[in-house]
C-alpha cells in the first residue's frame, strides 16, 4: 500500500530540513516553495535554504557553547543543513561558517536528486487544502500575506512579527589591508583550523565618537503600519544599538577584546568593526553585527568611515524585513501540531525560535514527528536534557506562567537544559575556580545531552 505524502510548505532551512528528515523516514514529500513564482524582499535566489541574512552558524563547539552542541546533536540525526553546512565551510575562527550560495546549491541539489521528494514551486495561499492530511508549515521569517492572514484567523492571534535586519556585504579588494589586518579573537582556532578568520578595522576614540554620531543622525528606513512590531535582541540593527547608549557597540559587535593590530601592536583600539568571510573564494566579507535598517544612500557614506573601508565596494547593502512567530505555547502540542487542527504542523522561526541552527533543528523534529505519525509509530519528543529538547520545552509552553508571560524568540542556551553541578574540586584535591566550572559543568551537560540522544534515536 502507497503511502500518502506529507506537504512541507516552505524552503527554508526548517522546510528543507523537514523535508529530508520525513523521507529519509521513508515517506514521500512534496516541499512547496512560492520562489521563484513570487519573490520575497530578502532573497535573491530561488535556491533552496537560501541564507538571506548572516553566512554563519555560530559557534561549533559541543563541549562550550550551547548552539555548538545543537550542532553536534543534528549532525548525530543525519541533519542534511549541517552536512552541507560542514562540506562548504569558510573560515570564521571558532564558528561554522558557510559559502552562502555552495550551501543552498547543495541542499537544493540533494532534496531535488531523492527519489521520495517532489518540489513543487508554486505558492500556497491561504491555509492548505483539506486533503492534505499532513502538513507542515515552515514558511517564517518571510510567510506570505496571504498564509500569514489565515493562520492568524485560524489561531485568533494579533500581530505576531518583529523585525530582522541584514548586515552589508564587502568586497575583499576593496579592503584597505595596510590599516585593517586578519586575526580572531584571542587567536582562537575555528574548525578548519584557522586562527586568523576575521579581518579588522580598528578605531581610535575620536573615529568611533564620530561613527555614533553619523549613525544616529543616518536617515532610516521606517515602516509606518509596523512601527508597533518589537525587534529581536539578536538582530538588533547597529543604529538602534547605538541609540541605547554611546558605548553599547563598543562593548557590543565593535568591543576591541582579544586583538593585536599587526601594523601598530602598541597601541590598543577603541573599538574594533569585524569582516567575516561570506564565501568560499575569499573574495567576499560581511560585517559582523552590522545589520541595519540606514536607508542605502546613506550607508556607503557612513560605513565608509570605518578605518580600512574607506574605498569600500558593497557587493550587499544592509536592509530590514518582517520575521513572524506563532504564539507556539498557547497554540502547539508537543509534537509541534497546531491544537485547533491537528493536520498541521508548525517548524523553524515561525515557532518562535531565532537563529538558522534553531529553525533547522526545530524542521528536523517536525519532519521526524510527521514521518513517525504517518508510518502509525509513537511520537516522543526528544529527551529536555538534550538541546533539541529544550528548544521542544521553551516552544510549547514550559517556561510560560503568570497572567503576564509573553511569548519571544529564543536561541538556544544552557538554561532551557536541566542545569548540572559541576564538582567543587579537581582530581588533585584543588578548588576549582569559578571559570573552570562553568567550564566543566558545560561539557557535562554537553556529554549529557549526547548520550540521552543517542538513547531517545535508538
Amino acid at each position: 500500500m502507497s503511502i500518502k505524502p506529507i506537504h512541507v510548505v516552505g524552503g527554508g532551512l526548517a522546510g528543507s530540513e523537514a523535508t529530508w528528515q520525513a523521507a529519509e523516514a521513508g515517506v514521500p514529500v512534496i516541499l512547496h516553495e512560492m520562489r521563484p513564482v513570487r519573490g520575497t524582499d530578502a532573497h535573491q535566489t530561488d535556491h533552496l535554504a537560501e541564507l538571506v541574512c548572516s553566512n554563519s552558524f555560530r559557534a561549533d563547539d559541543w563541549t562550550g557553547n550551547a548552539v555548538g552542541l545543537l550542532h553536534a546533536e543534528m549532525r548525530a540525526l543525519g541533519s542534511i543543513i549541517m552536512s552541507c553546512g560542514d562540506a562548504h565551510q569558510v573560515p570564521a575562527g571558532g564558528a561554522l561558517a558557510v559559502d552562502r550560495d555552495g550551501f543552498a546549491q547543495a541542499v537544493t541539489a540533494r532534496l531535488e536528486a531523492h527519489p521520495l521528494i517532489t518540489i513543487a514551486r508554486e505558492e500556497v495561499a491561504g491555509l492548505p487544502p483539506v486533503d492534505w492530511d499532513s502538513v507542515i508549515l515552515a514558511t517564517g521569517p518571510l510567510t506570505s500575506p496571504a498564509l500569514s492572514a489565515a493562520i492568524l484567523e485560524l489561531t485568533g492571534e494579533g500581530q505576531l512579527s518583529f523585525f530582522d535586519a541584514i548586515a552589508p556585504i564587502v568586497n575583499l579588494d576593496s579592503v584597505d589591508m595596510g590599516v585593517a589586518w586578519r586575526q580572531s579573537r584571542y587567536d582562537k582556532e575555528g574548525p578548519g583550523g584557522d586562527a586568523a578568520a576575521y579581518i579588522n578595522c580598528p578605531m581610535d576614540k575620536d573615529q568611533y565618537e564620530a561613527f555614533i554620531d553619523a549613525l544616529l543622525a543616518g536617515p532610516k528606513s521606517e515602516f509606518k503600519d509596523w512601527e508597533h512590531v518589537p525587534y529581536f535582541d539578536g538582530c538588533l540593527p547597529i543604529e538602534v544599538m547605538a541609540e541605547r547608549g554611546r558605548e553599547t557597540l563598543r562593548h557590543g559587535p565593535m568591543k576591541p577584546v582579544g586583538l593585536t593590530n599587526e601594523h601598530d601592536p602598541q597601541t590598543k583600539a577603541w573599538a574594533v568593526v569585524q569582516l567575516r568571510q561570506d564565501n568560499a573564494l575569499g573574495t567576499l566579507w560581511n560585517m559582523v553585527g552590522f545589520q541595519t535598517k540606514l536607508k542605502h544612500s546613506a550607508q556607503t557614506d557612513i560605513f565608509r568611515m570605518i578605518p580600512g573601508l574607506e574605498k569600500a565596494v558593497f557587493a550587499r547593502l544592509g536592509g530590514l524585513h518582517r520575521n513572524t512567530f506563532i504564539n507556539s505555547p498557547r497554540l502547539l502540542d508537543e509534537t509541534l501540531r497546531l491544537k485547533v487542527d491537528p493536520r498541521l504542523r508548525f517548524a523553524g522561526q515561525v515557532t518562535g525560535v531565532e537563529g538558522y541552527v534553531e529553525s533547522a533543528a526545530v524542521g528536523l523534529l517536525a519532519g521526524r514527528f510527521a514521518a513517525a505519525e504517518r508510518q502509525g509509530q509513537p511520537i516522543t519528543p526528544p529527551p529536555p536534557t538534550t538541546a533539541l529538547g529544550g528548544l521542544v520545552g521553551h516552544i510549547t509552553g514550559g517556561h510560560l506562567t503568570g497572567a503576564k508571560a509573553s511569548f519571544q524568540p529564543m536561541n538556544i542556551n544552557y538554561g532551557l537544559l536541566p542545569p548540572m553541578e559541576p564538582p567543587k574540586r579537581d582530581a588533585e584535591g584543588n578548588r576549582l575556580g569559578a571559570k573552570e566550572k562553568t567550564r566543566i559543568k558545560k561539557r557535562m551537560m554537553g556529554d549529557r545531552a549526547l548520550a540521552d540522544l543517542a538513547t531517545w534515536a535508538g
